[in-house]
C-alpha cells in the first residue's frame, strides 16, 4: 500500500493562515519544523503529544467534501499538515508508516471539528466526519519533498528502524 505526498502545509501560531512548503523538516517526537504544535502552540496543544505531531488528509478527500458543501475549500483550508493520494490513511492507525526516509505512527483519525468550521465558514463538520484524515507521530525525523512515496512499514522494517515495538510500542486512540 503506497501513496504520494503532494503538498506540506503549517503555521506558527494557532488560527492563522496555513503556508504551503514543497519541502520541510519532520522532528522525532516533535512534528513539523515550524509548525504551531512543534512550537507548543495550537488550538489542541493539550492532546497527548502522540497525537498532536502531525496531520494528513486525503487530496480525493478534501475534493468530496468541496463537491458535497458547494464550497472551493482547498486541502490547505484542512489545517492539516501533509496532503496525500492514493493511500487510504485511516488504514494507517495503529501502524507504521513512511514519507519518503522519515517513520510515522498512525495515532488516531482526525475528525473536523467547528473551531474548522468557523475558521472556513464552511459547514463541513457533516461532510468530513469519515474524511478528516489522521494524526501520525513522528519516530524518525528527516526531510520531506512533495512528491515523496507515503506507504505502510511492516512492524519488523519499524523495530529495525529503531521504533519501539513489544510492550513498548505505541497505542492508537480509537475516535
Amino acid at each position: 500500500m503506497s501513496g504520494v505526498l503532494r503538498e506540506i502545509w503549517r503555521t506558527a501560531s494557532a488560527a492563522a493562515p496555513m503556508q504551503r512548503l514543497p519541502a520541510a523538516t519532520l522532528l522525532a517526537g516533535v512534528g513539523l519544523d515550524g509548525d504551531r504544535y512543534a512550537l507548543g502552540g495550537g488550538t489542541w496543544a493539550q492532546y497527548p503529544q502522540l497525537e498532536k505531531q502531525l496531520t494528513l488528509i486525503d487530496a480525493d478527500e478534501v475534493a468530496a467534501v468541496a463537491d458535497e458543501t458547494g464550497s472551493a475549500l482547498l486541502p490547505g483550508d484542512t489545517r492539516r499538515n501533509l496532503v496525500t493520494t492514493g493511500i487510504e490513511l485511516p488504514a494507517l492507525v495503529g501502524g507504521w508508516f513512511a514519507v519518503g526516509e522519515t517513520l510515522l505512527f498512525g495515532a488516531k483519525r482526525c475528525p473536523p471539528c467547528t473551531h474548522l468550521e468557523r475558521l472556513t465558514g464552511i459547514r463541513l463538520v457533516k461532510a468530513m466526519v469519515h474524511r478528516g484524515g489522521i494524526n501520525a507521530a513522528v519516530f524518525v525525523g528527516g526531510p520531506i519533498r512533495e512528491g515523496d512515496v507515503v506507504r505502510a512499514v511492516a512492524e519488523d522494517e519499524a523495530g529495525a528502524r529503531g521504533a519501539p515495538t513489544g510492550e513498548g510500542r505505541p497505542v492508537p486512540r480509537i475516535v
